[in-house]
């Protein structure tokens, strides 16, 4: 801002330069939905390790595909992942039930529904000097008869206007619970025995895990509801970034067409299981039914995989590849970047014992030119993936996006670019700025260049940013529009490598 002369003197005075750093955004957060018995069913919920899964959804269950693809996913690599919680609704055994308890006015519910929560119970205890006021604690009563305290909260009061009201503690701090109440009487003191038994008047009861949901089932399918924008999938519309989707085991088409065309709204990419009784003969026209307009965001992976089962002494089992592909496309993203096809022999997949179907070069020959990534064992580098075509990557199709990491490519600098141009809304639209866009996005894609994104030895022959007077006309300027324009030379993967080799006749002497 100019500086008033009031004084004689020397003024100094800051001038913007105009430069605003664009920062890529993440690449490899990847959405798991399906059924546990355990977790939020409200929201999308982040988990940043496999302890932390287990922690917040309970882990393995032999009755779900869910916990095995996450821990596959965090055992190839991955980083950051959102599970959305399927459950079916209603009344159990059927329904999901959640536990409650009530305790004098004070009713407590289990924070999500479950059999979980049939294993903690609370117990309160009012203040010697107060007795209006008292202590909640929340204790696991699973492996001991005295339990174990996993939360306390003191000071409690039963009135609705003060600071400690039971209710807004409850349910803002607990982990476990949520609290309500009837009147303003504090709960009596739980009555526990000498030998230090929780009663049962203090346990939760009524928690039912109902029905698990297993993908292909028409409950599943409404449970995802693609009709409801507050409720199942549309729940990671409540994040602010994700950039791949699984949902283990689910091949309905329909549902996998309504799952490219939600990637694609998102910028996201999905990763779709071939069926568990997918084989060569059942490919011979690829995966047909879902390579519509939407598929340029997804790519299908065969066969499944044999894999130890920790719930079963470790015997094997067969598991949908999306988990240990969404680990390996993380993994990449990481070391390489993610111009770079999550494919080859750096692409060995972890925790595997073999693949269900075994393919010649023969056999791969076949599906890969119909856009069936193929997984295959090789004596050297294991188990590996070895395709990296898009849903449109038939070789018929002659698609722009044909490859995995061209397409994902672009979503990357779409996502970057538009969070990194919102400074632009209401600006003066005129030279000044369509240089200052030139400045910015120019500066990011030539980091892009220098990291080896594009092709072309040169920025002119990798990329393009054009913002003037030729893309934004005066039309646009009186509509209040203003058009940038990018280009990148992608770079697609060297998918076949041919070796020529020749002899050389030897000169004849004379």
């Amino acid at each position: 801002m100019p500086v008033t002369l009031t004084y004689p003197g020397v003024y100094v005075e800051e001038i913007p330069s105009g430069v605003r750093t664009i920062t890529g955004v993440a690449t490899s957060i990847t959405a798991f939905v399906g059924w546990a018995p355990k977790g939020p069913t409200d929201r999308a919920e982040l988990v940043l390790s496999w302890s932390d899964f287990v922690r917040k959804f309970g882990g393995l269950d032999t009755r779900s595909l869910l916990g095995y693809a996450v821990s596959q996913f965090f055992a190839n690599g991955g980083q950051r992942a959102y599970i959305v919680r399927l459950v079916k609704p209603g009344d159990a055994p059927a329904g999901a039930a959640t536990s409650k308890v009530s305790l004098g006015k004070l009713d407590v519910t289990a924070r999500s529904p479950g059999q979980w929560a049939n294993d903690y119970a609370i117990v309160t205890k009012k203040l010697s000097t107060d007795p209006t006021r008292f202590r909640v604690s929340v204790v696991n009563i699973k492996l001991i008869p005295t339990g174990v305290v996993v939360e306390s909260f003191e000071n409690l009061s039963m009135k609705t206007d003060d600071p400690r009201f039971v209710g807004a503690v409850l349910n803002s701090d607990s982990e476990y619970v949520r609290g309500a109440t009837t009147g303003t009487d504090a709960p009596d003191d739980t009555a526990i025995p000498a030998d230090g038994t929780i009663p049962d008047a203090a346990k939760l009861k009524g928690g039912g895990d109902g029905d698990p949901l297993v993908p292909n089932d028409a409950a599943f399918d409404t449970a995802l509801d693609f009709t409801n924008a507050a409720s199942g999938i549309f729940l990671l519309d409540r994040i602010d970034l994700f950039n791949l989707l699984c949902i283990p085991g689910e091949t309905n088409k329909a549902t996998i067409q309504s799952l490219q065309k939600f990637c694609r709204d998102r910028r996201a990419f999905l990763i779709a299981d071939c069926a568990q009784d997918a084989t060569l003969d059942k490919l011979e026209n690829g995966p047909d039914g879902i390579t519509g307009d939407d598929a340029i965001n997804a790519a299908f992976y065969f066969p499944w995989l044999s894999a130890p089962d920790a719930l079963q002494q470790n015997r094997p089992r067969e598991f949908p590849p999306c988990g240990f592909i969404a680990g390996i496309y993380a993994r990449t993203d990481t070391q390489r970047g993610v111009w770079k096809a999550p494919a080859g022999s750096d692409a060995s997949l972890t925790g595997i014992l073999d693949t269900k179907v075994r393919l010649t070069d023969d056999e791969n020959g076949v599906l890969n030119p119909l856009a069936v990534n193929c997984l295959r064992t090789f004596p050297t580098y294991g188990t590996v993936v070895w395709g990296s075509r898009t849903l449109q990557g038939n070789d018929e199709r002659g698609s722009e996006w044909k490859y995995v990491p061209v397409r994902r490519t672009a979503l990357f600098i779409e996502e970057t670019l538009y969070r990194a141009t919102k400074w632009v809304v209401f600006e003066p639209n005129d030279e000044p700025l369509w240089a200052q866009i030139r400045l910015n996005i120019g500066a990011f894609m030539h980091d892009l260049f220098r990291q080896g994104a594009f092709q072309g030895s040169s920025p002119k022959d990798a990329y393009f940013v054009k913002c003037d007077k030729e893309t934004t006309t005066q039309s646009d300027i009186n509509r209040g529009v203003v058009n940038i324009v990018v280009g990148f030379a992608p770079l697609k993967p060297a998918e076949f490598v041919v070796i020529q080799l020749q002899q050389i006749a030897g000169d004849i002497q004379t």
